[in-house]
């Protein structure tokens, strides 16, 4: 398996692997540029080699100071303790139950609490910390946005399968609501339509999908769409 490198927004890289097994999805991990550099999301053990051989096409793993992700998940963060082996700067970052749950204790690192809201400010960029519980999935999840590029780092949300282009200004939604059709992944409860139009809100022009192409482009648009799509999943359950 080969890791593609390709910019998405200024100094933003998607990290992304086509594993044919399984379902067959992409895995994608982004590397952002800076004076301070950020990983969102470790990717699994299993491809850290070609992972982290990619990132070091785009900067030396020993410039590497931050990394995050969005929940305790083998994809989002599996490999956390080789990326933290490869680059001696580096310090995870994360919310308070992230940190209280999981990697205060399997961390090889102390881990950087990270408030809701908080700014990291890398130096060049600006990656805000917004906690998501359970969006996609897990108690513990969160969501980043880096505002001087408007890229939204989605995690789960808008999963498609099968192979596809690095970007897209297209549908990324159809995709996903089959998927999520298929896989009932995320949990959907009254919060669930009003958090997804609350990031909205953060007026993205990227959406950096874990597993689908970056959207580029008006993003609140097919993040609306997408909150609807769960809204009416609920209305349904609720009435049986």
């Amino acid at each position: 398996m080969e890791t593609r490198v390709d910019e998405i927004a200024a100094g933003v890289y998607r990290l992304s692997t086509y594993v044919s097994s399984g379902p067959g999805l992409t895995f994608n991990q982004f590397l952002i540029d800076a004076d301070e550099p950020l990983l969102f999301a470790c990717g699994q053990r299993s491809l850290f080699a070609s992972v982290s051989a990619a990132a070091a096409r785009v900067v030396s793993l020993d410039r590497l100071r931050w990394i995050t992700f969005s929940h305790v998940e083998s994809d989002e963060c599996g490999a956390l303790n080789d990326w933290l082996a490869a680059a001696p700067r580096a310090v995870v970052a994360h919310g308070r139950l992230a940190c209280s749950i999981w990697l205060n204790e399997m961390a090889d690192r102390p881990p950087r609490t990270l408030a809701d809201g908080e700014v990291l400010d890398l130096g060049g960029k600006k990656v805000k910390h917004i906690a998501t519980p359970h969006l996609p999935h897990n108690w513990e999840a969160a969501l980043c946005h880096e505002e001087t590029t408007g890229t939204l780092f989605c995690s789960d949300l808008f999963t498609q399968l099968g192979e596809c282009p690095a970007t897209t200004t297209g549908d990324i939604v159809g995709a996903a609501t089959a998927t999520e059709d298929k896989f009932r992944f995320v949990p959907v409860t009254a919060d669930t339509g009003p958090a997804i139009r609350g990031l909205g809100e953060l007026a993205p022009r990227t959406l950096a999908l874990m597993h689908g192409p970056a959207f580029v482009g008006e993003a609140r648009r097919p993040l609306e769409s997408l909150a609807g799509y769960y809204d009416e999943r609920l209305r349904r359950a609720v009435a049986g």
